[in-house]
């Protein structure tokens, strides 16, 4: 201040102008309405269960079984309790809507479908109740007709289907013994069902690995059905549904095909279609499909947290399609790095991967302030099969290794504390996503308090610093920042400066650094085999580790020219694939990829 008065009023006011319009550039160049990519978990104000909480009093955040509709050209989006939903109108900026009428306890894996000019919805948590509609989703005026759909057991999961003749169709169930449902609704009688429920398939983990329970398929618990989804494509039926269980990284979603919509259906031999097991953030279960204002389809996705609760979830959102033989794919390669909205052009819909790698993965990193200690307070199923073990200890060496379920956390939460991190070499740094997680948490359902505020800086030497990112006057709740920036900056640096968050305890799952290193790309993995095993619901997959790469990706499938399927892993080569069906044959193929690229893929194997 003492500098800017013995200036001249002119440079006075100049500077103040220069200074402001720096700052708001720094927060313009930032907004999500100019942003070309999109990072999984998609960032949204996740609401903090409160269904749970006379039970155990732990909170967490959760979001799972998304029902996305496209409404008039705006997307809609249900999820289970979250005690409103959310729209937009380009799958990158998410809008609350807090209804006007609503579920008192939040809708549960809720049904949604467009007809004749209104969003019926269906997802009354007690399994009983009646579809409500609205003309005014915006405002959620939401009427219901008061007609209970009562069948056996309740309404789980439901998925309501408009067909082209524009009757409805109820397809449901969650359960590890009953299959999925189907009956037609009577839409000139407040749509109760039209007879008896038809029993439509079944799980069948003996012929299907990707349907075995557990972390990997590894338990012998009885696996879950759940999360129908019906779409049509052509003349053609595509029933998906999800297994084996919400809280592993194996969940997925299949897909069961027929002519008609209440079936005979047959099993999709190219099952799964919707595949996540490695990763940052795993699983890809209990899902929906939608098409966009371009007439391409993405598959919207429920993916596993489990370390708060069993069902503390996330949601993701991956390119979809069907190929020119009627094979559906959601493709999910690479699937939590930043890949193009549906409103940037690409030569392939079904390849949106932007090839900016990641940084930051186990890069020294260091904090000024002190570790936390003590357990956090949570609901451990471990010991009854129903959740991994949880992960101890909160150093800051856990903030970028890459698993979502570890996590640093603070013992101070002001604006002195930062982390910094030394990726070593130079680096074009393109995109930031910080993921904050919730340690002691103490805030139930949705208040209007919550925010983050932080700025991020960038250094080529640690010495001179530019800021990249001011979010520090941020009244959003962005519990998982995705930043894009406008260019790419080069540094070696990167340094998270903390002001603010709601929580108590400052805590990070993970600093992710995007971009493109300056060095090259590992090599095509060598020695590259296939050996289906004695249980053909299993298949080994052996290279030989290349000491510049980061990790491997594995891809699948059941024609060589549509290895839709894939998993991706850190560090250590080789892959126990378990989630193939007996009898089917099989085509494998394996990249390496570091900071500086993806190599070129190996030689296509095959097993019968």
């Amino acid at each position: 201040m003492i500098y800017i008065f013995k200036q001249s009023w002119k440079y006075a006011l100049f500077s103040i102008i220069l200074l402001s319009s720096l700052s708001l550039q720094a927060q313009t160049n930032l907004s999500k309405k100019e942003y070309k990519t999109y990072c999984n978990p998609i960032d949204i104000d996740y609401s903090y269960m409160s269904h749970y909480r006379g039970n155990s009093n732990v909170s967490y955040r959760s979001g799972a079984d998304p029902a996305v509709v496209n409404f008039k050209g705006k997307y809609y989006m249900f999820v289970t309790r979250s005690h409103g939903y959310w729209t937009s109108t380009d799958m990158s900026d998410w809008k609350f809507i807090d209804p006007q009428s609503w579920y008192f306890n939040g809708c549960n894996a809720p049904a949604a479908m467009v007809r004749n000019g209104k969003i019926l919805v269906l997802g009354d948590p007690s399994g009983r109740g009646a579809v409500i509609e609205t003309d005014n989703p915006d405002l959620g005026d939401w009427k219901t007709n008061y007609a209970v759909i009562n069948v056996p057991n309740g309404v789980q999961d439901p998925d309501l289907f408009v067909d082209d003749d524009n009757r409805v169709y109820l397809y449901e169930e969650s359960s590890n013994k009953w299959p999925i449902h189907g009956v037609e609704l009577d839409t000139a009688n407040y749509y109760i069902p039209k007879g008896e429920q038809k029993d439509l398939f079944n799980l069948h983990p003996d012929k299907h690995g990707w349907e075995r329970f557990g972390q990997d398929h590894k338990s012998d618990i009885k696996p879950f059905i759940e999360g129908p989804w019906m779409v049509k494509h052509g003349d053609i039926y595509y029933l998906e549904y999800g297994a084996p269980g919400t809280q592993w990284n194996v969940y997925a979603d299949g897909v069961y095909t027929s002519k008609n919509p209440l079936g005979p259906f047959t099993y999709a031999p190219y099952n799964p279609i919707s595949y996540k097991p490695g990763g940052f953030l795993k699983g890809s279960g209990h899902g929906s499909t939608v098409k966009d204002n371009n007439g391409n389809y993405w598959h919207y996705s429920t993916m596993a947290i489990s370390v708060n609760y069993k069902f503390e979830r996330r949601l993701g959102m991956y390119p979809a399609g069907f190929e020119d033989n009627g094979q559906m794919y959601v493709n999910t390669a690479y699937g939590d790095y930043p890949h193009y909205l549906p409103g940037t052009n690409v030569k392939d819909h079904k390849e949106r991967f932007t090839g900016w790698m990641l940084l930051s993965y186990k890069k020294p990193v260091t904090t000024n302030s002190p570790l936390v200690e003590g357990e956090n307070k949570v609901v451990d199923e471990s010991e009854k099969g129903y959740m991994q073990e949880q992960i101890h200890g909160f150093e800051i060496e856990k903030i970028n290794d890459e698993e979502i379920r570890s996590y640093w956390v603070s013992a101070a939460n002001n604006d002195s504390i930062y982390v910094q991190m030394d990726m070593e070499k130079p680096m074009d740094v393109k995109a930031i996503q910080i993921n904050f997680q919730d340690y002691k948490s103490k805030i139930f359902g949705r208040p209007d308090t919550l925010k983050q505020r932080f700025t991020i800086e960038a250094s080529l030497d640690g010495k001179k610093w530019q800021t990249i990112a001011d979010y520090s006057k941020n009244n959003r709740d962005m519990p998982h920042g995705y930043i894009e920036l406008k260019q790419p900056v080069e540094a070696r640096y990167i340094k998270y400066n903390h002001v603010y968050c709601t929580n108590e305890y400052l805590s990070i799952s993970e600093l992710r650094v995007f971009g493109n290193g300056q060095g090259k790309a590992p090599k095509t993995p060598s020695h590259f085999k296939a050996v289906r095993q004695e249980d053909r619901r299993n298949t080994m997959l052996t290279w030989d580790e290349d000491k510049d790469a980061t990790g491997y990706v594995i891809y699948w499938g059941i024609s060589k020219d549509k290895l839709n399927l894939s998993a991706l892993i850190y560090d250590s080569p080789n892959y126990e694939l378990r989630a193939l069906n007996t009898d089917q044959s099989y085509y494998y193929q394996v990249e390496a990829f570091n900071e500086n690229g993806i190599s070129k893929k190996s030689k296509i194997l095959y097993t019968e």
